[in-house]
């Protein structure tokens, strides 16, 4: 996974993806594109790979994140509920503040999803058994609780299709005016970096970060904040996209090890071009129609998810 694989593989599927579509678009035409072409070019196939990438690089570095925190190996955002607190935000927000905007019901489901993760962190403290594959079915129980609650309250209400919207990551819809929310996740990003060395030391321990004299109550929190925003932001965006921040930091750190600052670019990198893949293939396979990259990602993460669960030896809690 090194950067100088991982960057021209970028590159290359960048250029892919935005010739790649119904509508009949090479590079030569860029030089003498008609209005039509224009349209296509810039209001859809642009749009449509900067939110690939920025929420590829996004969930990667969030599931980093959780990784280092919780010091397991099978926890993200799919698996602590993280993603159906958010979910459960977004039908609050609904039907608490009808006709709301994107960004209230942004901070609507941030506020679900971060209180969502802490809660599910508060549950790893009262683990006893804390096995490596333990810890992320208890998050995955206490994650279809929350989306339970959801349904129950979406169909009281007549809202399952709206809810259905958010569960199966989309980028065919994605126009220009419609992603651009996505951008809040980049400051957010350019905090973990900072925070690097921080969270590799709160992910060695309570006592031992504390006796380095870090805040590690203060450096978790900055954790699950990023971890809930990101989350909130790419599922009102995209949708829900499983298993990307957790197969991600797994095989990156296979390779780059556990030092998170060491990891980072890696993973951001690496799952812009996981995510840059599977909605290349998913636009391919049954062309001119396509697969939703959340379907896409969920069988091909799902396969690679039971093969880490084959070797659970070498992934320790």
């Amino acid at each position: 996974m090194k950067i100088r694989y991982l960057l021209p593989a970028l590159i290359a599927l960048s250029v892919v993806s935005l010739f790649v579509g119904v509508s009949d678009l090479t590079p030569m035409d860029l030089f003498t594109m008609s209005e039509k072409q224009a349209q296509i070019f810039f209001a859809s196939r642009v749009p449509r790979l900067v939110s690939i990438v920025i929420a590829g690089m996004s969930m990667s570095i969030v599931g980093l994140i959780m990784q280092q925190l919780t010091r397991n190996k099978f926890v993200s955002p799919t698996t602590a509920g993280t993603d159906e607190a958010a979910r459960l935000g977004v039908l609050v927000a609904i039907l608490l503040f009808s006709g709301t905007s994107t960004m209230a019901k942004i901070l609507v489901a941030f506020a679900f999803a971060l209180a969502g993760t802490y809660i599910f962190m508060k549950l790893l403290d009262r683990v006893k058994y804390k096995d490596a594959i333990f810890i992320p079915l208890v998050g995955l129980m206490f994650g279809s609780i929350i989306g339970s609650v959801t349904t129950f309250f979406a169909y009281k209400n007549d809202l399952i299709q709206n809810i259905a919207a958010w569960m199966q990551g989309d980028f065919s819809l994605i126009i220009r005016g419609s992603y651009e929310l996505l951008y809040l996740s980049v400051p957010v990003l350019i905090v973990a970096y900072a925070y690097a060395n921080r969270f590799t030391v709160a992910g060695m321990g309570e006592s031992f970060a504390v006796n380095l004299g870090l805040n590690y109550k203060q450096v978790v929190n900055i954790g699950l904040a990023i971890v809930a925003l990101v989350s909130a932001v790419v599922l009102l965006t995209v949708g829900m996209i499983p298993f990307l921040g957790l197969i991600i930091p797994n095989l990156v750190t296979m390779y780059r090890g556990d030092h998170l600052r060491n990891s980072l670019t890696s993973t951001a990198l690496f799952g812009a071009v996981f995510l840059l893949a599977c909605d290349i293939f998913g636009r391919l396979i049954i062309f001119p129609y396509e697969i939703p990259i959340g379907l896409t990602v969920g069988v091909i993460g799902s396969a690679i998810f039971l093969y880490m669960l084959l070797r659970r030896k070498n992934y320790g809690a």
